[in-house]
């Protein structure tokens, strides 16, 4: 493990003491434990993001896609606990 000096405003040194204290942990867990989530944060936007364009170069190429209010119909029925087909991919193109 590495060693890293963090120079902190006073304010949000304060902040994190007391959210830490409130939660059971030392200042220097909380702090480690919000980079982590601060990671693993970016780490999944990257990745949504990255495959978003995956999608869309493949629609592209394709010239398929998927119609949003049948997308969302499926994700209604699907949230409500009803068994439904997924969509169907459909060209796009005229």
């Amino acid at each position: 493990m590495t060693t890293t000096s963090l120079k902190l405003p006073d304010e949000l040194k304060q902040r994190a003491s007391k959210a830490a204290k409130k939660q059971g942990m030392t200042p220097h867990a909380f702090m480690v434990s919000a980079i982590e989530q601060a990671a693993t944060v970016a780490e999944q936007r990257a990745a949504f993001v990255a495959e978003a364009e995956a999608a869309r170069k493949s629609m592209l190429k394709t010239g398929k896609g998927y119609d949003a209010d049948a997308v969302h119909a499926y994700l209604r029925d699907r949230v409500a606990g009803r068994k439904t087909a997924r969509p169907k991919a459909k060209s796009w193109r005229g």
